[in-house]
């Protein structure tokens, strides 16, 4: 795995976290951090939206097209029986022998 350890940098300037309740942080840097926090959080909304609505439209799809299927299928079973029908009247109308 991973080392979750940060590396350190040496001459480079790097981020650190900070905890805003246990040391002191003037009214600006708060008002910048609160600016930082909204912008990464409408960045993650942004692609939560885009997914979701990819999901919901795979999952229409999908519904639309069983619904399609079941109306499709209940056609084919009309016709099927329309054919049971016709059998039975043709069976009905032939001739009659001592087989039948």
């Amino acid at each position: 795995m991973a080392d979750k350890t940060p590396k350190e940098h040496v001459g480079t300037p790097v981020a650190t976290r900070i905890d805003p309740t246990k040391e002191a942080i003037s009214e600006g840097q708060l008002h910048f951090i609160r600016q930082v926090e909204l912008q990464q959080w409408k960045k993650k909304t942004q692609k939560l939206r885009t997914r979701n609505v990819v999901t919901g439209i795979a999952i229409g799809a999908l519904v639309m097209g069983i619904y399609g299927y079941t109306f499709y299928a209940v056609s084919q079973e009309r016709i099927m029986d329309e054919m049971d029908e016709e059998a039975k009247r043709a069976r009905l109308q032939g001739p009659k022998t001592g087989a039948n």
